[in-house]
């Protein structure tokens, strides 16, 4: 059984008066996949920015780890240095390095103005560029200016570079936008893979992605939780079929 690693609860934050999350709880154990749907505005990206720091929630609790700190008035990069990783839909990797640099740049090392400046490589970190290069489907490519890649593999990369760091919880935002069949199972394959020893939470639209990666569904809508459980049993939800779905 997995043991929480993150929970938020009665978590709102307005814009404008506009509620863009209202009264949300959700919870995720460690190891976890989770896939988190729901329509637009229904405040997938505010989630991810209330517990990456980005947004202060108006009230509500978000407590973290083994000790349950709160995440509240924590910095982004403080926040980042629990272990908490954050990938965009737009893959942004330092296009003129290559693969491996890019990799080794993201690899978890201590941290100070000296250490970049002093960075040493090591024997483990070329081995875990290795992993990494694996688990991504890069190995070929780890010679090439990550500019050359094509939009699929730096959405790997991304991914890879974030895994880099040994996140304890990934956050990945529409993974399979833009990305080729073959490229979408390898995707499915990674998310998978990655979550077998951290907590991973996937915010996409695509249903069909969501399938494959076989999961807990959490559906969001208007800022709170409208379902959750199985894709099979949330989408048979009479609510969710209304508002995700449109029938």
């Amino acid at each position: 059984m997995s043991k929480t690693l993150l929970e938020l609860s009665g978590v709102s934050v307005s814009f404008d008066g506009f509620k863009a999350i209202n009264s949300l709880s959700f919870q995720i154990g460690e190891p976890e996949l989770r896939a988190i749907i729901g329509p637009n505005g229904a405040g997938k990206t505010t989630f991810m920015d209330i517990i990456t720091g980005k947004t202060k929630p108006d009230e509500g609790h978000v407590l973290w780890g083994d000790k349950g700190i709160s995440l509240l008035g924590m910095s982004e990069s403080a926040i980042a240095r629990e272990g908490i990783g954050r990938k965009f839909q737009k893959p942004t990797v330092f296009e003129a390095q290559t693969v491996r640099e890019n990799l080794a740049m993201a690899l978890k090392n201590p941290r100070g103005p000296f250490d970049v400046l002093f960075y040493k490589k090591t024997k483990r970190g070329a081995e875990r560029i290795e992993e990494i290069a694996e688990q991504t489907g890069l190995t070929d490519s780890l010679t090439r200016p990550a500019g050359e890649l094509s939009h699929g593999q730096k959405q790997w990369l991304e991914i890879g570079m974030l895994l880099a760091q040994e996140p304890r919880l990934l956050l990945v935002d529409e993974p399979a936008a833009g990305m080729t069949p073959a490229e979408r199972e390898k995707t499915t394959e990674m998310l998978v893979e990655a979550a077998r020893t951290r907590a991973v939470v996937v915010v996409e639209h695509d249903m069909e992605f969501v399938r494959r990666l076989n999961c807990k569904v959490t559906v969001l809508n208007e800022g709170s939780v409208l379902a959750e459980g199985s894709i099979d049993h949330v989408t048979s939800n009479p609510q969710v079929i209304e508002v995700y779905l449109g029938r």
